[in-house]
């Protein structure tokens, strides 16, 4: 309940960022903090906040320069084998 009224609801829905932009901070965060496991929900829901494929992998390509490659290269697995699941 709490993550879902404060994290979803309160924060996701402030004014001041757009959701597109939301989510490519979130994707870079789970990537610096290695958190993989919420990554493929995280990359669908970019998707739903208007993120194409290829914005996905800016977004990590650049996360790759500042938290590392091996968590860039274990966040491309996951992306991309979310993003195949759609087509």
């Amino acid at each position: 309940d709490f993550i879902t009224r404060y994290a979803w609801g309160e924060i996701w829905t402030r004014p001041g960022l757009s959701r597109r932009t939301r989510s490519c901070i979130t994707l870079t965060a789970l990537v610096a903090h290695g958190h993989h496991e919420e990554l493929a929900m995280h990359v669908r829901a970019a998707r739903r906040n208007g993120l194409t494929p290829e914005e996905i992998q800016e977004v990590l390509l650049q996360s790759a320069v500042y938290c590392g490659v091996p968590a860039a290269n274990a966040a491309f697995a996951i992306a991309n084998r979310i993003l195949e699941e759609e087509n």
